[in-house]
């Protein structure tokens, strides 16, 4: 049996490739690539950053850190978009260390009695990602709790709860800073958030493809006579550096730590599953049972091997699903081809100290467009419900308005035990769990009262209706 297992390419007509399987030329590949890794490289390395901040690590520890961090995201992500054996979704799916697991890591530094606090961490991402990995078959059939309105919710919500992100990156996230929300600040965001649809609207081919990059690089060449770029990455970062495994720790078990971790990796489980969804509707490929299994897999094993190389839990990055809905490009080899340049960047940390160059606001405006993008593509999904439906609409309320309780107001839960934190201060979360109870609600009364509408296309009734009206012909042969 081969290793590498391809899946075999849909065909839309003739001999046409899907896009999701199309491999494009390799200058293209390379642009595009690029392009997914401007768009998730501050994901990437805030939370290694806040993490090695507070653990007071010196600056050369500070970048071997980040550094695991890009490497083993690549790897991850390789294996989402390529695939090995019954692991990776095979579809254009980005991977890199989740947000969710900062606050529970750093409360296991906190509460760590041993010499490197980052041992328990590490053993316990270790144990989550195993778990996962096993676990992804039995994790994945929650798809049939997925019905269009339920997917449409969470996508939407999705797109949402990641809003506030691309606004910080533009204000600042230290409300003490003297440049906080500084008007120079959201004029650059507003500038390449301008730039980035002029490009989209005027733009042609392969250049309109690359809007995001272009509106990134020109946004940096407008901050840097402002004095908007920190260069000082330069000077801590090596030329070369290879990850060797357990060489910021070796793993020690802690039940608590692992525990912990397992919970953020069952949240993560849940986004990914979310997101897998969401890139299926986007790409024309949607996502079934073993999709999303093979994804999961993925993510487990990529956890895991996350650990060994110094870095930590992985998951889907939602901001570029929103690139993919932006720039129509779905081939997965182009992410395949960005998870290279992670890894490329994990070796070699001064190419990553380029990337850093793009300043927040800069970021934070290309990453209103990838949000809104994400937005709009569940408001697609919610197009093909009954959304006038009375008690449709109260399933996407209630589940909107549950999910964006955490995102409005993040201190909201803050009296609750930390262990229901971890899953109540992701919007995603309990606003897919709402979305999943509130169908099994209302989806269950409608079905008792016999008032659930036919689940047929309405594009198929009209057909049905219109063959109905028109004369008798004889058949035609093909």
């Amino acid at each position: 049996m081969a290793l590498f297992r391809r899946r075999q390419p849909e065909r839309s007509s003739g001999t046409e490739v899907h896009p999701v399987d199309a491999v494009l030329p390799p200058g293209k590949m390379l642009a595009f690539g690029i392009q997914h890794v401007a768009a998730m490289y501050a994901g990437v390395v805030a939370p290694p950053l806040i993490i090695g901040q507070a653990l007071d690590l010196d600056a050369v520890q500070l970048t071997l850190l980040i550094g695991a961090s890009l490497f083993t995201a690549g790897i991850a992500t390789v294996l989402q978009s390529v695939g090995v054996w019954r692991i990776g979704a095979r579809l254009p799916f980005v991977n890199g260390v989740t947000f969710g697991s900062v606050a529970p890591i750093l409360a296991i530094v906190a509460q760590s009695n041993e010499e490197n606090p980052l041992s328990a961490v590490y053993g316990a991402v270790l144990v989550a990602g195993v778990l996962a990995f096993f676990a992804a078959p039995y994790f994945s059939r929650m798809i049939r709790f997925f019905p269009p309105v339920v997917n449409g919710t969470v996508i939407t919500l999705i797109g949402l709860s990641l809003m506030p992100v691309g606004i910080q990156w533009i204000t600042g996230q230290d409300e003490s800073a003297a440049d906080y929300a500084s008007p120079q600040r959201i004029a650059l965001g507003a500038t390449t958030l301008v730039l980035v649809l002029l490009c989209n609207r005027f733009l042609k081919g392969f250049w309109n493809r690359i809007a995001l990059l272009i509106g990134l690089v020109v946004g940096t060449l407008i901050a840097w006579p402002l004095g908007a770029i920190d260069t000082s990455t330069f000077e801590q970062a090596p030329l070369f550096n290879l990850p060797t495994p357990f060489d910021l720790g070796s793993p020690s078990f802690s039940f608590t730590a692992t525990l912990s971790l397992c919970v953020v990796m069952l949240v993560a489980m849940m986004e990914s599953t979310a997101d897998m969804l969401a890139l299926g509707e986007i790409v024309d490929r949607p996502a079934d049972e073993s999709t999303i299994a093979a994804g999961l897999r993925a993510d487990g094993a990529g956890s895991a091997l996350s650990a060994v190389f110094g870095g930590f839990t992985c998951s889907a990055f939602a901001q570029n699903i929103g690139l993919v809905a932006l720039t129509r490009v779905r081939s997965r080899y182009v992410v395949a081809t960005g998870g290279v340049v992670l890894i490329a960047l994990g070796l070699f940390p001064v190419i990553g100290a380029v990337v850093s160059l793009v300043p927040e606001p800069v970021l934070g405006g290309a990453a209103l467009v990838l949000f809104s993008s994400v937005t709009t593509s569940g408001m697609r999904t919610l197009g093909k419900t009954d959304i006038g439906d009375p008690f449709t609409s109260l399933i996407v309320a209630g589940s909107l308005s549950v999910g964006m309780i955490p995102v409005v107001s993040p201190d909201f839960y803050e009296h609750f035990p930390a262990a229901m934190r971890t899953v109540l201060d992701s919007g995603i979360s309990t606003g897919c769990l709402a979305a999943i109870a509130l169908n099994l609600l209302f989806g269950s009364t409608r079905r008792d009262k016999g008032d659930v509408p036919s689940q047929r296309d309405p594009d198929d009734d009209a057909a049905h209706n219109t063959q109905d009206d028109a004369p008798s012909r004889p058949a035609e042969h093909t």
